[in-house]
């Protein structure tokens, strides 16, 4: 028995569009460039489609409905003192969703500004109910908790710190070091590649 195809979604004009656009909105804050996305699979294709996207965007922008800025900070916000999630983990999540660089920078200067990293670090490891690695595998879990918190967007400066601090058998710490991949480098290459579990993937809502 062969499956009835569904039928394709008829375009909308601008008023439809603007209309998806504000409940789109009320379920969940949008970037400009998310959102764009969004109505592309309801506009009408070329030229039309875009400049009713635009009006749209325009038009929600001077309701105070759209915001980058305001994403950006309520964002971090939520990441940094419920999620606990150090500077280079929001980072590389803001650019992802199309947050301008210059606005990202400025964001987390403010966010983190007063921000212990280790005390961040340390308050991670709580919500996440990370053990202290002990016994016979404590090299190979010092390696893999010092891994999540690269995750998590913590330098590795402050991870050393944390783990140090923990006063883990000599030949762990050895491995720490040895094994330990540069959070600068790891930061940069995620924000060309995308963090594997990164939030974007986790949390988006699929879509009417």
């Amino acid at each position: 028995m062969a499956f009835a195809r569904p039928k394709k979604r008829e375009p909308v004009g601008e008023a439809g569009l603007f209309d998806y656009a504000v409940k789109t909105l009320a379920r969940r804050m949008r970037t400009v460039r998310d959102l764009r996305q969004l109505m592309k699979t309801r506009a009408e294709e070329g030229e039309a489609g875009e400049r009713a996207m635009d009006a749209v965007i325009v038009r929600l922008k001077e309701l105070n409905y759209l915001s980058d800025t305001r994403f950006a900070e309520d964002y971090t916000r939520v990441r940094k003192e419920h999620e606990k999630f150090g500077k280079r983990r929001v980072q590389q999540e803001l650019m992802m969703k199309g947050v301008g660089k210059e606005l990202v920078a400025s964001t987390l200067e403010t966010a983190y500004e007063d921000v212990d990293e280790v005390t961040l670090a340390r308050q991670y490891i709580a919500r996440k109910r990370i053990k202290q690695p002990s016994g016979a595998e404590a090299q190979k879990e010092t390696v893999r908790v010092m891994n999540r918190l690269m995750r998590a967007g913590f330098s590795s400066n402050a991870i050393f710190k944390v783990l140090k601090a923990w006063n883990l058998p000599e030949e762990a710490v050895v491995g720490m070091e040895e094994s330990g991949v540069d959070s600068d480098s790891y930061a940069e290459r995620q924000e060309r590649t995308g963090d594997s579990d990164s939030y974007a993937r986790q949390n988006e809502d699929s879509e009417e």
